[in-house]
């Protein structure tokens, strides 16, 4: 013992014994030999198969890994970073966190140093396989151990074994995603629950950006995600933008997900607790209601009418806010269904009522029953009847369907098939063309989708080419879920939700009244959307157009988001000038008075009206964005005249001043925070999204604040992340998030920051092509040189495969994402061929299901 922790020679004490017991009538020297000989088998391994289970006795192994690469500095005297893994005994719930922190340094080649004598790759992937295994068996009943399933630890898996020449003794096996159950997004099941009650308007080809049948429920001007009901029959209401939106009938998302900067929607993220399915349950009972009556399930039967007029004497009083102050037009818009046509009838048959039940199965799950699942919900209908009535009873007995499993998650169980000789399944049927269907869509499957599954034509990769290339072609089937991935991709739509300091934000140049700053960047993640749009409708160098466009769909606000901010001096000007003009024009209005008094002597003028000023922001210069009207995606009208408008410009970018979204308001605001920019978050996104790389999780111990100066640019502010302890991990980051500095936290151009020259010069270091590494003098040098580099196209094409495939790629998937790659470099960077390459690929289409299963 040393120091109270057992030295590195006792940590596998008990294998040893475990070894000596069954070798006990050997001799001491044969004893010596048989354990050298395990320790340097398992290390020393020749073959390394991706995905195997490390064997019992490999934590042997790893202590000898430890000794030959990581004791000499992290030993029991003055270990680096004051961690000592002297002692460190086998993964348990205790010491689990610095077992974590051992396998992101060893996977991520911070361990051992660069002056080091270095481990062979094979025994580097087999010390981190072992970690992760023990780490997973260890914290099973723990709450489990999941940071090698993060998305945003996907990078921990070295780019150049992906899409390099493997190293002699690395054998892949065919690959396969497990069978899984996904639950469906928030955007997802509103979008269904919108199918029952809202008929959207087809595909016009005219104003393609226009929403359309398919396209997700888009959230309100104030970021929230809801389902209303019946706002395309309102015609009239009483008070203004809050008693509107305080009247109209309207169910937030219930199933969640987190608000944050990264892929989203992985199998193993989310499920649904009973929290939320009593809250569904309540909303099911709306929905159906709605569909059996309309408007008249939410408000008295005088509310319904052509003529408001006819009606004044009920309207009287002050109604703002309240059901009764709206008024809905006589015209039937929603959907009428097989529900409507059971409760229309007088009395309840079996008929009626299975038709409901199989209609509404279908719509929520987007599948047909099978003859069980529809004889079970019938008998829970009728019973349901029998006991409440025909319109209560039917009522909870439909919302049960709500609720069922395929209402909520996605199954991909592959429990059809005989595996082949590597364990795997292929999906077929049912679960093959769901899956293809939500690969791209949020509502259920076409008709010729919905007929090749029926006929027995989903069961081939021949089969999904087919339906895939189909649905890609057609402009009129929508496919929220590719610009989902964008998305989730820039993580460009997180603006409105930064909550500003309204002076720093008013510093900027950016107009803080009120929720002026807020409306502007929901406005924008539409615009943005809406540009992506167009850059995939062209489907030519897709992630190069994306990152080097000079074009901009902008709305009113653009002008001053795209704009530069002033300096003091030319504030100053601008309100002399202002100043100046004011006064002329007072001038000449007393002149004007005087003169007409004297032309009336003895009268008083009749009062002008009073004219409030228009408002003059001094902080920006603002651009001048014309061109052709192209329209974006927005949502039905929520809050009245605060709702946002769809019509919008395709403008040019002010020149040597943007290049492509990362330049973007949307995308700088939202990696910004409260009073500043953020140039940890840029530059971490441009290392991870761009580069491959990936930066380890800030250590607990770590106190990460920047010093409060005010008079200090952030660059300066940021000095003590350069301290030896810190600028291991910052150096990722940093030198990529400083040439952003040419824009403000508001998104706005600039050249100066506290009274000085701003700096935006950076560097890219180690990124794993030497032709990319080397200074930049801004951002728009920057991105020129990333988005010309294939390493970038490479990284590009991994998030493409964890969004599709819901998980992070193994080095079994190397064969499918190099196929992807090439797939989207000889088509000359089109998204259509790339989805087609991951979308027909084994990674795709077959299951391993767990063992015993």
């Amino acid at each position: 013992m040393s120091g109270g922790r057992l030295s590195l020679d006792k940590i596998y004490e008990v294998n040893f014994r475990t070894v000596a017991s069954k070798m006990s009538s050997w001799k001491p020297v044969l004893l010596a030999v048989g354990v050298t000989l395990v320790l340097t088998s398992m290390v020393s391994a020749k073959t390394y198969i991706p995905g195997q289970r490390p064997s019992k006795e490999f934590g042997t192994a790893a202590k000898t890994f430890l000794a030959d690469y990581c004791v000499d500095c992290h030993g029991e005297s003055d270990p680096e970073g004051n961690l000592t893994l002297e002692g460190l005994g086998p993964v348990d719930e205790i010491n689990a966190a610095t077992w974590t922190s051992v396998w992101a340094q060893v996977a991520l080649k911070q361990m051992p140093p660069e002056d080091m004598t270095q481990p062979e790759v094979i025994e580097r992937l087999q010390f981190s396989d072992w970690i992760v295994s023990e780490l997973t068996r260890e914290m099973k009943d723990k709450g489990g151990f999941h940071a090698h399933m993060d998305p945003n630890k996907g990078n921990f898996l070295d780019h150049d074994l992906l899409f390099g020449k493997l190293p002699e003794g690395i054998v892949l096996r065919p690959t396969s995603s497990p069978a899984r159950i996904w639950r469906v997004t928030p955007q997802e099941h509103i979008t269904r629950l919108n199918e029952l009650i809202n008929t959207e308007p087809e595909y016009d080809p005219e104003k393609p950006g226009l929403r359309t049948h398919g396209d997700v429920v888009p959230t309100n001007h104030g970021g929230e995600l809801k389902l209303y009901f019946g706002t395309d029959r309102i015609i009239k209401w009483q008070g203004g933008t809050v008693a509107y939106a305080t009247s109209v009938k309207s169910v937030p998302a219930v199933l969640s997900s987190g608000r944050i900067h990264g892929l989203e929607n992985y199998p193993d993220f989310y499920t649904v607790n009973s929290a939320e399915a009593t809250q569904i349950m309540g909303i099911a009972g709306d929905i159906i209601r709605y569909m059996a009556e309309g408007p008249l399930s939410i408000a008295n039967a005088y509310q319904i009418t052509d003529d408001p007029k006819s009606i004044a004497d009920k309207m009287e009083g002050d109604l703002r806010g309240l059901p009764t102050s709206l008024i809905y037009s006589t015209k039937v818009v929603r959907p009428l269904t097989p529900v409507h046509d059971l409760m229309k009838q007088d009395e309840v048959t079996d008929q009626h009522l299975r038709a409901a039940v199989d209609y509404l199965f279908e719509a929520l799950t987007f599948r047909p029953p099978s003859e069980t699942e529809s004889d079970t919900y019938l008998t829970i209908v009728k019973q349901s009847v029998e006991k409440l009535g025909k319109k209560d009873g039917a009522v909870l007995g439909l919302s049960s369907i709500f609720l069922d499993r395929d209402a909520l998650f996605r199954p991909e169980l592959a429990e059809v098939g005989t595996p082949d000789d590597d364990g795997r399944v292929m999906l077929q049927d049912w679960e093959l063309g769901m899956a293809v269907n939500h690969a791209l869509c949020y509502i259920r499957p076409d008709e010729t989708l919905r007929n090749a599954v029926i006929e027995g034509r989903m069961r081939t990769r021949a089969d999904v080419k087919r339906e895939v290339e189909r649905m890609l072609a057609d402009d009129s089937i929508r496919k929220p879920r590719i610009l989902r991935f964008f998305r989730d991709y820039f993580d460009y739509d997180l603006g409105g939700y930064i909550c500003k300091d309204s002076k720093a934000l008013g510093a900027t140049g950016a107009d803080s009244r009120g929720t002026k700053h807020y409306d502007a960047m929901f406005h924008a993640t539409a615009s943005t959307d809406r540009l992506i749009e167009l850059i995939l409708q062209e489907d030519k160098d897709v992630l190069l157009q994306l990152l080097t466009t000079n074009k901009v769909v902008a709305g009113k606000a653009d002008d001053e988001y795209f704009g530069k901010a002033r300096s003091r001096e030319e504030i100053a000007a601008s309100k002399a000038a202002e100043k100046k003009v004011k006064a002329e024009a007072a001038r000449k209005k007393a002149a004007k008075l005087k003169a007409w008094k004297e032309a009336n002597p003895g009268k008083e003028p009749t009062p002008e009206k009073v004219v409030r000023p228009p408002f003059v922001n001094h902080g920006v210069t603002k651009a001048r964005l014309t061109g052709p009207t192209v329209y974006a995606r927005v949502s039905r009208r929520s809050f009245g005249r605060g709702s946002m408008k769809p019509e919008r410009v395709l403008a040019t970018a002010p020149e040597g001043e943007r290049l492509g979204i990362l330049t973007h308001p949307s995308w700088l605001v939202s990696h910004s925070d409260a009073m500043d920019n953020h140039v940890i978050r840029r530059g971490r996104w441009v290392q991870e999204r761009l580069l491959g790389g990936a930066v380890p999780d800030v250590p607990i111990t770590v106190d990460a604040m920047l010093p409060d100066e005010p008079r200090s640019t952030l660059r300066e502010r940021m000095r003590v992340t350069r301290e030896e302890y810190c600028w291991t991990c910052h150096v990722k980051m940093d030198p990529l998030g400083f040439p952003f500095e040419m824009f403000n936290h508001a998104g706005l151009y600039r050249e100066t920051e506290q009274r000085k020259p701003v700096d935006t010069s950076g560097e890219i270091i180690n990124s794993g092509d030497p032709a990319l590494d080397g200074k930049v003098a801004n951002a728009i040098e920057m991105i020129q040189k990333l988005a010309e580099s294939e390493r970038v196209e490479q990284v590009f094409v991994r998030h493409a495969f964890r969004f599709w495939m819901g998980r992070n790629e193994t080095l079994n998937d190397a064969p499918v994402l190099q196929e992807a790659h090439r797939a989207y470099k000889e088509s000359g960077g089109s998204m259509k061929a790339l989805l087609v390459s991951l979308l027909t690929s084994d990674a795709f289409l077959y299951r391993t299901r767990a063992a015993g299963a």
